[in-house]
């Protein structure tokens, strides 16, 4: 059987701490109808459950991170409606957090240095999983080399408040972890456990292709520290008409591009509420009203009135 679109929020109701979740772009581009999507999922869910939204600008990649992609964003979000209420937060704010969190990984982890390029992996057939070349290697960090973990056999379950029962293997999947580049930079996997961890996210609402990660992250947090792992909600994402995963550089479903062409912030959310199928046809659709379709998820997709 296929999975609903509605994720199920009754477990949420069960747990003791306040539930926070964020919502998480790069300022690596604009926001387009997929980011809509996310935001919709995460607003809705938020105010569904209860939960507090943190808005977070995740600028770990410095090469290609930009103060005018978030400048944009954060008038696209606006714009369209979607406040969280609270400071923004960027990773490049707080480099010392990661740190720390590197320290704590080598206290009681294997950490190592790794000069493997991508290319490297590539060219002898670990493009997914690294083959733990360095692992034993005991190199100098310097410049020029990125750090790993070690990624011990195992199996990583969790359940998915829409997909269900989920169990990972993150040592197959991905081997030893990089926690930080060979240009210096933390990468996404790292960056955003110890984030979700310190920043006290419990609920991490984000889109399907994000689902493999999932195991890794708890791993990760748990040898942080982590006690207990967030709960997670894998969404469906919008493709663009070749199949692939929309693009930030898709001028047909860019935010600003949509704007220009004179749509209003309801015209915009709902184009992306029909198109994610949580609507059962196109119309307007405010940002105050997506709570309506995860609060009465038992209803049918045309429970929101015309």
């Amino acid at each position: 059987m296929l999975p609903s679109i509605v994720p199920d929020l009754a477990p949420l109701t069960r747990l003791a701490e306040p539930l926070v979740t964020r919502f998480a772009p790069s300022p690596t581009g604009y926001l387009h109808l997929g980011h809509v999507v996310n935001a919709i999922y995460t607003w809705g869910i938020a105010r569904a459950a209860g939960a507090q939204v943190l808005l977070r600008i995740e600028d770990h990649d410095r090469h290609r991170s930009r103060p005018a992609y978030e400048g944009a964003i954060l008038d696209d979000l606006a714009w369209l409606g979607f406040d969280a209420g609270t400071p923004v937060l960027r990773q490049s704010d707080d480099p010392g957090a990661y740190r720390d969190a590197l320290e704590r990984l080598r206290s009681a982890h294997h950490v190592f240095a790794c000069d493997c390029s991508r290319k490297t992996l590539a060219d002898e057939g670990y493009a997914e999983r690294y083959s733990g070349y360095c692992r034993t290697r005991q190199l100098d960090e310097r410049a020029g080399t990125g750090l790993r973990v070690g990624m011990a056999p195992g199996t990583e379950a969790f359940d998915d408040l829409r997909l269900g029962h989920q169990e990972q293997e993150p040592a197959a999947q991905c081997g030893d972890l990089l926690l930080r580049d060979r240009d210096g930079h933390w990468t996404y996997q790292f960056a955003v456990t110890v984030d979700d961890w310190r920043q006290r996210v419990n609920l991490v609402i984000r889109g399907e292709d994000l689902l493999s990660s999932t195991g890794r992250q708890i791993r990760l947090g748990r040898m942080l520290g982590r006690e207990r792992p967030a709960c997670y909600v894998h969404h469906p994402l919008l493709v663009s008409p070749g199949g692939g995963k929309l693009s930030k550089a898709n001028r047909d479903t860019g935010i600003r591009d949509l704007r220009a062409a004179g749509l209003s912030p309801e015209d915009v959310i709902g184009r992306a509420a029909a198109a994610a199928g949580l609507v059962d046809r196109e119309r307007p659709l405010a940002a105050h009203e997506v709570e309506a379709l995860f609060r009465y998820a038992d209803l049918t997709r045309s429970a929101l009135p015309d």
